[in-house]
């Protein structure tokens, strides 16, 4: 059964039946998306500065990805991991020969099972030890998983479903005295993201990232970097902590890793990583033959298009055009940016704004209450950026009004 002759009332009724309700779901049903474009079933046509949530790095449909899904579904979508396939293998040596050490790789279908993954290779390699504990910071968000959301330091996500997972001690995000203050004998790693995305874009204060990997070392610790949100590119690097120079020992991926399939992973130093015996963790799809393909594709697509400094072009005008507003819009108290990842801070609720967008065309999204987070395409356009951006003017001026 196809839903391309549906309304959007229509799916919307069928939606609101048969499917659960623990999504806050916009009354739009979209079709078809192309780059920056969405379009929905009656023809509208949406600028999307929000693609995939965080998954479309690329935009939708990116033509080097789609090529690849065609051309492997045709030979073959799955088989498990008990044979070898070589887009697997491939993947494995592209991501390992990008990051800061000849790492070995782990593949699972989401962030929050590349986290779990890492929470479990972390107490792996600190049981013997009699290490268990993970220090996360506060304003994190690792996963909706039992384990991933124990490491996730907002309360507001544990309400209704705890008791969480023991094992987990919390310190302030870029507090280096705090962190050490909680570690313990038992602790084993300290696992964060080096920007925090649904936080609020909050970049680390200069020598954090540099000072944890010292903390780290003192006491004989991991050092987890959640790169779900950060990876592939986003941040005008392949993985955001080549910015300050920090090697980590494990790096967890996923939205952007394979243009938009459902994929995730995560990237070992190999005495950490073979910790990973047979037995020990498994994922049933993970890094099956089409995710791997479109997770190359995706790759070959931003070595290309050279992708890697556009996203360093994008900050700067999304920069230059909030900064600007910003003397003229009080409500705007902050921006920040780090490549296509930026922040716009108000001194008022952002639902509104998200939807006034929404009205004229404009897709963006809120998070912290107050953060409106844009993850833009790094293939979107100067033109596009700029339509986008007077479109936030427009609503963000009016409300000011």
């Amino acid at each position: 059964m196809t839903t391309d002759t549906l309304s959007s009332e229509q799916v919307i009724s069928l939606a609101k039946k048969y499917l659960t309700a623990n999504y806050t779901r916009y009354p739009v049903c979209l079709v078809r998306g192309e780059n920056s474009w969405v379009w929905d079933a009656e023809g509208n046509r949406y600028l999307d500065f929000f693609p995939g949530w965080g998954c479309g790095l690329l935009g939708h449909c990116p033509p080097r990805v789609v090529h690849a899904v065609q051309e492997q579904v045709a030979a073959l979508i799955h088989v498990p991991n008990t044979w070898y396939t070589e887009p697997q293998a491939l993947l494995g040596q592209a991501l390992s020969e990008r990051s800061d050490f000849e790492g070995v790789c782990f593949f699972c279908n989401s962030g929050t099972e590349a986290n779990e993954a890492a929470i479990k290779l972390a107490r792996l390699n600190g049981k013997p030890k009699g290490r268990y504990k993970i220090v996360t910071l506060t304003g994190g968000f690792h996963g909706r998983t039992m384990g991933a959301l124990s490491a996730t330091a907002q309360p507001k996500y544990h309400a209704g479903v705890d008791p969480m997972l023991p094992g987990f001690l919390y310190a302030p995000f870029g507090d280096l005295a705090a962190i050490e203050r909680v570690i313990d004998p038992e602790t084993c790693a300290v696992m964060l993201e080096p920007i925090q995305g649904e936080g609020g874009v909050n970049l680390p204060p200069a020598g954090f990232l540099e000072g944890l990997r010292d903390l780290c070392d003192k006491n004989g610790l991991l050092l987890i970097l959640d790169e779900v949100q950060t990876g592939m590119g986003r941040t005008g690097k392949w993985y955001a902590h080549q910015h300050w120079g920090v090697k980590p020992d494990v790096v967890t991926l996923a939205k952007a890793l394979a243009g938009g399939v459902a994929m995730g992973g995560l990237i070992a130093k190999p005495e950490v990583g073979e910790k990973l015996k047979p037995g020990t963790h498994a994922a049933t799809f993970g890094g099956n033959p089409l995710a791997a393909r479109a997770a190359l594709a995706t790759i070959e697509t931003i070595e290309a298009e050279n992708l890697l400094p556009r996203a360093t072009q994008i900050a700067e005008k999304f920069r230059t055009r909030f900064l600007v507003l910003k003397d003229q819009c009080p409500l705007i108290t902050d921006v920040r940016a780090k490549g296509a990842m930026i922040g716009v801070e108000l001194a008022v609720e952002g639902a509104p704004v998200v939807q006034a967008c929404l009205e004229k065309g404009l897709l963006i999204n809120c998070t912290h209450q107050t953060v409106l987070r844009l993850l833009p395409a790094l293939t979107i356009s100067d033109e596009q950026i700029e339509d986008g951006c007077d479109t936030m003017a427009e609503v963000l001026l009016a409300m000011k009004a």
